[in-house]
């Protein structure tokens, strides 16, 4: 009965420690307006939930956009179906943890069993090659968009730790597979007969073959073990790194906005103010004092919440940047490191709220029993700390990098929230753009033409 009782303490406190770090990515996110209203239910809204289902099903579970590349694809399919269908070993594994048994699932199944664990298996090793592969492609191969700045350091080393875990856990199911049909073969007490799985019936013989039955019960045992908690460590582990795309992937595809890319979303607070030039009679009349208008963004709390989902999804594949033209001719900008950036910044905030810290409260908010918070929050700091004027200006608004992510995400539109941040709060930004913000004021027009704009009619 010992076993149970630690394993389910072990069990409890891995979750308990997933959830609460999942809270604080949740938290995080939300440190994000509301979506736009310009589409219906918002930007990331539940309008159209038919095509947005569609879009989870296709692009998030189906991998579709994946396969625009197919040589990395087919290798990562062999990990995410390794993946998925493992989970059904997991859940055996989970039973017999809480309930002291062996092969729980495998008593009733019978046959079928024995055929779910063999296809595990299969896929489990196409996994191993592809984790084989991938490592090489990212330390050996050295591929190009592996090795951009903002992949120095740790984005490498989480990579290639997560890539190792799961050799970890292919030790540790194998080991465990393998050393249980020996001891099925050897008639072993507590060891029912599950038929032979297709490749450690072949792989526990020539590895475990000779051993004493007191040696091959400790092997798959500490296979077990090993397996389970890797995957604990996962759990916990996910929260901090790129992986997180792994739960992620399927919500942000479905509030992804569903107009068309290249669509700008205008901006009620411009909007209304030229319906009241353009026909001041039919102004509404002011009745509140109005509140601060604040154009685009310089900070997280300044972009909607689906932008800061979009930066957690972030799987740092590098796809973006390596179509992006800007970053192609040697422009410092990438569309990963947007998405990087806008998350550590997230983190940051999300840190100095967690510390309860009165020194994070705005000066002008501060007083007797105030408690910090995100409305009150203030560090002296902007994103514009971590991305910089030279990546936003170098951004040609193509949509390749929208175009190329796997899972939807759209670092343009908080480029374009950043620049109308510089231009309408801060009236910055690159002199040769000048000339263009001139004409438009002047005449209306991008260009700088000598006849008003309502004289157009005349030609």
């Amino acid at each position: 009965m010992l076993q149970p009782i630690i394993f389910i303490a072990i069990t409890a406190a891995a979750f308990w420690m997933a959830g609460r770090n999942f809270l604080k990515i949740r938290r995080n996110i939300l440190l994000g307006k509301e979506t736009p209203t310009d589409e219906p239910l918002g930007a990331g809204g539940r309008g159209n939930a038919a095509e947005r289902w569609r879009n989870v099903l296709l692009i998030a579970f189906g991998q579709k956009k994946m396969f625009e590349r197919w040589v990395p694809a087919v290798f990562h399919f062999f990990i995410y179906a390794a993946f998925l269908l493992t989970q059904i070993e997991l859940i055996e594994i989970l039973l017999d943890g809480i309930t002291g048994s062996h092969r729980l699932i495998g008593a009733s199944l019978g046959g079928f069993y024995t055929f779910i664990i063999s296809f595990i298996e299969i896929l489990s090793v196409l996994a191993f090659v592809a984790t084989v592969i991938f490592l090489a492609r990212r330390n050996l191969l050295r591929i190009a968009r592996f090795q951009k700045p903002e992949m120095k350091g740790w984005p490498t080393k989480d990579a290639n730790l997560i890539l190792l875990g799961e050799v970890l856990l292919l030790t540790g199911i194998f080991s465990m597979n393998g050393a249980d049909q020996v001891l099925q073969s050897m008639g072993a007490e507590h060891y029912p007969q599950t038929g032979s799985f297709l490749v450690s019936s072949h792989l526990g013989p020539a590895l475990f073959g000779g051993m004493s039955e007191g040696a091959l019960v400790a092997i798959e045992r500490a296979g077990w073990w090993l397996h389970i908690l890797v995957v604990y460590g996962f759990l916990i582990y996910l929260s901090i790194s790129k992986h997180l795309h792994i739960i992620l992937a399927f919500p942000n595809t479905y509030f992804v906005k569903l107009s068309a890319k290249g669509e700008v979303a205008n901006m009620p607070e411009i909007q209304r103010e030229v319906a009241s030039m353009m026909n001041p009679e039919a102004a509404a009349p002011q009745t509140e004092p109005e509140a601060e208008l604040s154009f685009g963004a310089n900070d997280v709390t300044k972009l909607n919440w689906k932008n800061l989902l979009d930066a957690y999804t972030c799987t740092e594949c590098g796809r973006c940047t390596s179509v992006c033209p800007a970053n192609i001719t040697g422009k410092k900008l990438s569309p990963r490191k947007i998405m990087m950036d806008t998350r550590d910044r997230m983190e940051e905030i999300g840190y100095n709220l967690d510390s309860g810290d009165t020194k994070f409260i705005a000066e002008e908010k501060r007083g007797d029993g105030i408690v910090l918070s995100k409305e009150n929050y203030s560090d002296g700091k902007s994103l514009f700390d971590y991305i910089s004027r030279e990546e936003i200006h170098a951004c040609t608004t193509c949509n390749a990098c929208v175009e190329a992510c796997p899972v939807l995400i759209n670092p343009l539109d908080i480029i374009l929230q950043l620049r109308r941040h510089e231009i309408l709060m801060e009236s910055a930004g690159p002199s040769d753009w000048l000339p263009l913000f001139n004409s438009l004021e002047n005449s209306q027009a991008a260009w700088a033409v000598s006849v008003e704009r309502d004289g157009w009619k005349n030609f």
